[in-house]
């Protein structure tokens, strides 16, 4: 343990699994006092250390999302991060796939990270600093069969990310994506065995990632001076998916 993220306030949404949850437990080893918010409160509490707490958020629901972050204002006062990783997976071919499919995927995967952005970045603009860490997949830069909605979200989350970080970089503000590539979660639960089969076997490293090996990523982006000239950046612990 360092103390890299020592007296720092992080809102981390999806945290009641994978890759939040991981997130969620580097950060607070470092120092940092969290805010873990999932749709399922309940799957935060075996999470949380210290002056941390647990929220309910559906990321789907304007409402609901501002209500997390005036929670999180009103309790600590400022947020200095934040990550968002809620999101969906499911397989579906674009020949079947119907609008509703399309529509929810993306009510969530980003949708839901404009919505926890748009009221977290006007307090960071305020108090002139802030972290944004998007969770994305490295399918947005290559696309992917039977995941045309995935991969759009996905694609939208890069370039609303980009937008931030030009907006926002004035106020100290700094933006960023992380773009894991396949990653041994609940998610994959929303796939056929034979689309992670056949996806483990094309990776140049031949293995998915865990999400201890994507958690540092979000600590190096969140901490100072670590973190402190990435702006706009995708960075990609991808198991070579991506080069």
């Amino acid at each position: 343990m360092m103390n890299k993220l020592k007296n720092r306030i992080a809102l981390i949404v999806g945290a009641g699994s994978g890759i939040g949850r991981a997130i969620a437990e580097l950060y607070q080893t470092e120092g940092a006092t969290v805010a873990l918010a999932d749709l399922n409160e309940e799957s935060c509490t075996a999470t949380i250390r210290g002056e941390s707490s647990t929220h309910r958020v559906d990321v789907t629901s304007s409402e609901s999302v501002e209500a997390l972050v005036q929670a999180v204002i009103a309790r600590y006062g400022r947020i200095d991060i934040l990550v968002n990783s809620a999101g969906i997976l499911n397989e579906c071919s674009i020949l079947e796939m119907s609008p509703k499919t399309f529509d929810d995927m993306l009510a969530v995967n980003l949708r839901g990270i404009f919505l926890t952005c748009r009221y977290v970045a006007p307090h960071m603009v305020e108090q002139k600093a802030g972290r944004i860490i998007n969770i994305a997949s490295q399918l947005a830069l290559k696309g992917g069969v039977g995941m045309a909605h995935y991969t759009a979200a996905k694609a939208g989350v890069l370039g609303l990310t980009k937008s931030l970080a030009l907006e926002l970089a004035p106020h100290n503000v700094l933006s960023n994506v992380i773009a894991p590539g396949p990653i041994m979660t609940a998610m994959l639960g929303g796939v056929s065995e034979d689309w992670v089969r056949e996806k483990e076997a094309a990776l140049p490293l031949g293995r998915f990632g865990t999400v201890d090996e994507v958690a540092p990523t979000a600590l190096l982006l969140a901490s100072s001076p670590d973190g402190d000239l990435y702006l706009g950046q995708t960075l990609g612990p991808n198991s070579g998916d991506v080069m």
